[in-house]
């Protein structure tokens, strides 16, 4: 009788860990961190060799809001801080662990044709009106409550799910007071729009008090523009 034939497992090579790096951007409440982070560890086989990989550039751009407004933009790395606050001003971060290069303004054509599909993607900007209100009430002033119509065509016409009314009012009055009048003014908006058939679900209704005045006062100042609800509808 015939032996059997010996068998072996197949050699493995042993292969080295090797570690990509990745460069990750966040951009939350105006600030823009870059920071170097280490991938998941993976093996390669032994025969491939592991190429230095490079992060990408990281560029931020500040744009104006469609409203013309101008915010501001920090960008921090390990290295410093640049701060962009005027349009078109950008800053980019070359490679992992380099600061941030000084802003420069970049033309308006160079911003569509490097971040054109980025723009085009882009929500649509919030539209947003103010109603105004007599002294110590909940009723809209005449030319307040014919704007009514608008708001409720604006928020059908772009299917909102996300309709803020916050209530104000000047300072006139106690603190407590007028926060419970900023609110019942917000509550009294909210009303008016349900009865036109908007969905209670998409309003958040909030209220600042005396303590956001659209036109800064001091104590117990009648002031027109700072009785007023504001209705952002996105």
């Amino acid at each position: 009788m015939r032996p059997a034939r010996e068998t072996r497992p197949p050699y493995v090579m042993p292969a080295p860990a090797g570690r990509a790096l990745l460069l990750m951007c966040l951009l939350l409440g105006g600030v823009v961190s870059c920071t170097a982070l280490p991938a998941r560890e993976t093996r390669l086989p032994s025969v491939m060799p592991v190429p230095a990989l490079a992060p990408p550039a990281a560029t931020v751009v500040l744009l104006q809001e469609p409203d013309g407004r101008i915010g501001q933009i920090d960008v921090h790395t390990e290295q410093g801080t640049q701060t962009l606050s005027a349009a078109g001003q950008a800053t980019t971060v070359a490679t992992a662990g380099a600061p941030a290069s000084a802003p420069v303004t970049l033309p308006d054509q160079e911003i569509a044709d490097t971040f054109g599909s980025a723009l085009v993607a882009l929500p649509s900007a919030p539209v947003r009106f103010t109603l105004y209100f007599h002294m110590d009430s909940v009723e809209l002033t005449p030319q307040s409550t014919l704007l009514i119509p608008q708001v409720i065509a604006v928020i059908r016409d772009r299917r909102s799910v996300d309709t803020s009314v916050v209530g104000h009012t000047d300072t006139v009055g106690p603190k407590a007071y007028n926060d419970s009048l900023s609110r019942r003014r917000a509550e009294a908006v909210g009303k008016l729009l349900e009865a036109e058939g908007v969905a209670p679900g998409i309003l958040e209704i909030a209220s600042r008090g005396e303590d956001n005045p659209a036109v800064p006062t001091g104590d117990n100042v009648a002031e027109p523009r700072n009785r007023r609800v504001e209705v952002t509808v996105r």
